[in-house]
């Protein structure tokens, strides 16, 4: 049986091809980050002790939450309890975000003597006196909290929890690392970027109006877990980057073109690292790429 040369060269071009572009685009990334200024990827910070509460897991293990409080964790919004209901009763709660520290655990012994796992959780000084003297926003923000730690440490807490009258914390309160993020600098260039047109798109364009830009967000490699992402905005109406505000979260994407040109808001389906994250402005095609690396699966 003959095998058909011009096919198997036809395959390693396109695997050359692509592999050469990965390059390029891995390339444009290191050159955006030797642009970027070198900023401390973390700080230290002394919690002060707030309000201590018990639960326990779903395995009946006793766990006691420290919620502390410090001035170096961004405020949540300040919003007030009607805000808050609508919030909870809307489509999208999740919408409304409060910043939070979450510690890792550490053993100590309860007033009976018994062996127990606390966490101290640390939140802003005046999100802190809101759900002091709030019982509403003190129930959504501890079940925020119990969320959180699951989510990170794995386990399931019960929903119901006491706080403790007569300590504000148990056992000792550590020092924590918590991540300086700073927005990515947005950087002016004049050379039109080419994108591979093979490339497929994680959330498709979509059509532009007065507020939402048109915008792809493309991963590499486009199968399996990428790498990083790399998402381009069209901002026609944009005639300078100053006019441009852009914030990275975790998983979200915030830019504001002013005055009131573009509003995107729009959460992606990988965790990135926002402070290797770098973006560029091109002001021949108005187009704003932003490259954002992915954290590991």
């Amino acid at each position: 049986m003959e095998t058909d040369k011009s096919l198997l060269s036809a395959e390693r071009n396109a695997e050359m091809e692509e592999a050469l572009y990965e390059q390029m685009l891995l390339k444009a990334k290191e050159e955006i980050q030797s642009r970027l200024p070198n900023l401390s990827e973390s700080k230290q910070i002394r919690p002060q002790p707030g309000f201590c509460i018990k639960t326990r897991t779903s395995k009946n293990t006793k766990i006691f939450i420290n919620i502390c409080k410090s001035s170096h964790i961004p405020a949540a919004p300040d919003i007030s309890e009607a805000e808050l209901v609508a919030i909870l009763e809307s489509e999208d709660p999740s919408g409304y975000r409060v910043p939070m520290s979450i510690g890792e655990p550490h053993v100590e012994v309860d007033n009976s003597g018994s062996g127990c796992t606390a966490y101290d959780i640390v939140i802003n000084n005046s999100f802190f006196d809101k759900i002091k003297d709030n019982e509403l926003f003190r129930e959504f923000f501890v079940t925020v909290a119990m969320e959180g730690l699951e989510n990170k440490y794995e386990m399931e807490l019960s929903r119901e929890w006491r706080m403790l009258k007569n300590r504000k914390f148990m056992g000792s309160i550590f020092d924590q690392n918590i991540r300086t993020k700073s927005k990515p600098i947005i950087q002016e260039i004049d050379p039109s970027v080419s994108r591979n047109p093979q490339s497929k798109p994680l959330i498709s364009e979509i059509q532009s109006s007065s507020v939402v830009p048109e915008y792809t967000i493309v991963a590499e490699p486009s199968q399996g877990h990428p790498s990083f992402l790399v998402a381009e905005i069209s901002l026609p109406k944009v005639s300078s980057v100053r006019s441009l505000v852009l914030d990275l979260g975790e998983d979200r994407i915030v830019l504001l073109a002013r005055p009131d040109l573009y509003h995107l808001d729009i959460f992606i389906p990988y965790n990135i690292i926002q402070e290797e994250s770098g973006a560029q402005f091109n002001k021949s095609t108005k187009v704003l790429t932003i490259t954002m690396p992915v954290q590991p699966s």
